[in-house]
């Protein structure tokens, strides 16, 4: 646009005509040509300018543009710098885990190499007592010393017997004892056994009368009481004789004495204590032996008929050692011969 009007400017001053004299016409036509020249030139110049600052323009622009992109760099690289250092204190991180770890591995394998080193001495121990149980003096000689310990036993207890038989007596007033036979399986289980109710239990021929232990008179016949204390002290000799050969104590000890032999009881003493809070080794000191008699002792049949008790506890204690069921509380004669029935039988040497 302002090309054009320098152009009808021009065209303008162009119409306007100067009148020159002759003289000085030269002097004007050689101004005309200077500015002419001078206006190409300033064209030209003018061009010129307008090129460079074109080029200045578009490097101005290309200059912006590099500039807009480095600076969209610089913040990648920032968020990249962020990023790469959350990354690496994460993998520090990780790193003091993996230490952790590894020491925890090393402990362990540490213990592992322990553990194994003890069990294969173990594993040695075990092969050399296995050697040693299958050899010459292993489990073979083991069954075979027990095998011979059972005869022994068997033998001695059969000793027993022959010196207190324990026998049924046919016809015998059956009201009057203080027990009948009943025979049991080997099994123990009572419940398919089947009384022999032919007669009542005697031990070396004397009979465990019923009577004089639940009453005691003036007419309560002498003899009859002094067999009863006969026999308990037979059946107490003969249970302390197995029990010695059984090796097995007694929860509750005999003192022989014949007829006159006692039973203890290791029962809690009932005399007062000053302090209830005691410790329980206290408790035990107070643990006394209490004997009762095996025998009828004035009007005392109450303890007498304890102590029986307590001597079928001892012969139920022997069944229970070798896998037999007792027959009851009150079956003193027939459990005892259950028991050496038991014993002397030729199962009880492979058991």
């Amino acid at each position: 646009m302002e090309a054009k009007d320098k152009a009808v400017a021009a065209e303008n001053q162009q119409e306007i005509v100067k009148v020159v004299q002759w003289e000085e016409f030269e002097h004007e036509l050689a101004r005309l040509v200077s500015l002419s020249s001078a206006l190409n030139e300033a064209k030209e110049k003018k061009a010129l300018l307008q090129q460079k600052l074109d080029a200045l323009i578009q490097v101005e622009a290309k200059s912006l543009s590099q500039s807009n992109q480095l600076d969209e760099m610089r913040e990648k690289l920032e968020s990249r710098k962020l990023v790469m250092g959350n990354e690496l204190m994460h993998v520090k991180v990780v790193e003091e885990n993996v230490k952790k770890e590894e020491e925890r591995l090393s402990n362990e394998i540490r213990s592992l190499l322990v553990a194994g080193t003890a069990l294969s001495a173990s594993r040695k121990r075990l092969q050399e007592a296995n050697r040693l149980l299958a050899g010459e003096r292993g489990y073979v000689h083991l069954r075979k010393v027990q095998k011979l310990l059972r005869v022994r036993q068997q033998y001695m207890i059969s000793q027993v017997s022959m010196l207190y038989p324990v026998k049924v007596v046919i016809g015998h007033a059956h009201e009057q004892e203080l027990e009948s036979f009943t025979s049991i399986s080997k099994s123990g289980n009572s419940a398919e056994s089947k009384p022999i109710d032919q007669g009542s239990l005697t031990i070396s021929a004397l009979h465990l009368t019923v009577l004089p232990f639940k009453k005691m008179s003036f007419f309560t016949d002498k003899k009859d009481v002094q067999r009863s204390a006969t026999a308990l002290g037979y059946v107490a000799h003969a249970v302390s004789l197995i029990a010695s050969y059984l090796e097995v104590p007694l929860r509750y000890p005999l003192r022989l004495g014949g007829s006159r032999s006692y039973i203890h009881d290791y029962a809690p003493s009932s005399e007062p204590t000053s302090s209830e809070s005691a410790s329980t080794s206290l408790l035990s000191s107070n643990m006394k032996a209490t004997e009762f008699p095996l025998f009828l002792d004035g009007q005392e049949t109450t303890r007498a008929a304890y102590a029986v008790f307590l001597l079928n506890k001892d012969v139920e204690q022997l069944l229970n050692f070798i896998g037999v069921k007792s027959l009851g509380p009150r079956h003193v004669l027939a459990n005892l011969k259950e028991l050496l029935m038991t014993i002397l039988c030729p199962e009880y040497i492979d058991t």
